[in-house]
């Protein structure tokens, strides 16, 4: 196990950026401003975006903020949460464990982007129970206490979060009539809710949205490595399929996917504010990596970061947000930041969290 959860530590960085490729594509979507059809779609685009944001979360700002950042003049991070919240874990999204997180943080004097992927098994400390444990338990306490824990963590300011289930995946890919990819192997795995099995052929096919995400998910027959390149080719196929001209009037379908599957902080304004990022091309993206060593000491598999390295990543970060290099921050929990969460009641923490925590740890997952 130990050889295989390696893997996941030596992705090759540069694939990473096709999922902000993925997000500012949707981004020039929704700003799109000349011609009938484009008017119409920038309308349907407003309404996907009114229907993603959250307005039940009453998180103003970071507290790491003094004031409310605003993307068209200043330096900003997003979040993004992919989300396990299928029938068989039998909890909704705020109750679900992350399945996968990255932090933008962009730089809006360069137009530039570092974009730093968190394994989901990373032994962290999670304010809101006050312990330790994988960082994907903390979303089992709601978006803002994944926020909260990521804060804590890394020592820079969470200011927009993306939270996108595995039906946004699967409705995007059938939106675009599905996508090109190459399955390395014959292929039999059950479906996102462990009900229906997904059978596929080994070769170069057209893969529905099931089907793709059942190739994006398998763990049997190959490392945590592959997995991911798996992931980034299937990704790589959506780019390009909603890039082609004939993806163009499909364009409404994907939006009304992303809208009813997706939750966001962020306004149909602020999106909009984004697209300067991507006017004269893909900005300068840079991928980053926490390292640490695996850890089977428990019977349990954790990823132990290395604390040096923990300290660089953070000062990379907070300098690509014109923020102060960090002092060395105590990860285990004894801060401010920590106490505060710890005893939030507001919107965006989930109530039932302790006991969700305590049922689903008990999985050993």
């Amino acid at each position: 196990m130990t050889n295989l959860r390696m893997g996941q530590r030596k992705k090759k960085p540069s694939k990473k950026k096709l999922i902000l490729r993925t997000f500012l594509i949707l981004i020039g979507l929704m700003v799109v401003s000349t011609g009938t059809y484009a008017y119409w779609l920038t309308k349907k685009a407003e309404e996907a975006a009114n229907n993603a944001y959250d307005k039940d979360n009453t998180r103003l700002k970071s507290d790491l903020r003094e004031s409310v950042v605003k993307p068209m003049t200043d330096n900003v991070s997003i979040l993004f949460v992919g989300i396990d919240d299928s029938e068989k874990r039998g909890q909704g999204s705020e109750h679900s464990r992350s399945d996968a997180l990255l932090l933008a943080t962009l730089n809006n004097k360069s137009k530039s982007v570092k974009l730093l992927s968190i394994p989901r098994d990373s032994y962290v400390y999670i304010p809101y129970v006050d312990r330790k444990d994988k960082i994907t338990h903390a979303h089992l306490g709601g978006t803002n206490a994944t926020i909260d824990t990521v804060e804590n963590l890394l020592n820079v300011p969470v200011d927009y979060y993306y939270r996108l289930n595995f039906d946004a995946f699967i409705e995007i890919v059938d939106a675009l009539g599905g996508v090109e990819v190459d399955v390395p192997y014959e292929l039999h795995e059950l479906d996102e809710n462990d009900k229906r099995t997904v059978n596929l052929k080994p070769g170069l096919q057209t893969v529905n949205g099931r089907e793709a995400l059942a190739l994006a998910r398998t763990r049997k027959q190959d490392s945590d490595i592959q997995r991911g390149e798996r992931q980034q080719m299937i990704l790589a196929a959506i780019l390009k399929k909603a890039s082609s001209v004939t993806s163009f009037t499909k364009y409404d379908n994907i939006l009304e996917a992303v809208g009813n599957n997706m939750k966001t902080n962020m306004t149909f304004n602020e999106m909009k504010s984004f697209f300067e990022y991507i006017k004269g091309g893909m900005p300068n993206v840079e991928s980053l990596s926490l390292k640490g060593n695996d850890d089977t000491s428990t019977g349990i598999y954790y990823y132990q970061l290395d604390e040096p390295a923990l300290t660089e990543t953070q000062n990379i970060l907070r300098a690509q947000l014109g923020l102060t290099d960090s002092n060395l921050v105590d990860n285990s929990g004894e801060t401010d930041n920590a106490a505060d969460s710890n005893n939030a009641e507001g919107s965006g923490y989930n109530s039932d969290y302790k006991s969700n925590y305590q049922s689903d740890n008990n999985n050993n997952q």
